[in-house]
């Protein structure tokens, strides 16, 4: 079993930055993907990043592309996203995503953290 905790959401001005960390713990292993999902009020969880193992591949949805970064520490275990240009409609609850050889818009991992509230003002 794998834990994931999230931290870094807080409450920022439009076109603020913030930066989300995930610490992995447990039964880590190598190999795996990690990721970023966000879920707005009455709305779907959706993808907003993924990185792969080595950190050579990553994918962003098009709402963040050019704005925010996704990065992994493979030997601390932890999973940030660089959070720039901050939108009201980035307000959503972050999640952090690990598991299995992929992550996209519909493919999961199987762990996942409690998730860390990030609110954009206007």
């Amino acid at each position: 079993q794998v834990q994931l905790v999230e931290s870094g959401g807080g409450l920022v001005q439009a076109g603020g930055s913030l930066r989300l960390s995930c610490a992995a713990s447990g039964r880590t292993y190598s190999g795996y993907f990690m990721g970023w999902f966000r879920q707005a009020p009455g709305k779907e969880r959706e993808l907003v990043a993924a990185i792969d193992w080595t950190g050579g591949s990553t994918y962003y949805a098009d709402f963040v592309k050019g704005r925010f970064t996704i990065s992994r520490d493979n030997v601390g275990n932890m999973l940030y996203l660089q959070m720039n240009s901050l939108k009201p409609e980035d307000t959503a609850v972050y999640y952090c995503n690990a598991g299995g050889r992929r992550i996209t818009p519909s493919i999961q991992g199987r762990y996942w953290g409690q998730g860390t509230q990030v609110t954009v003002s206007s």
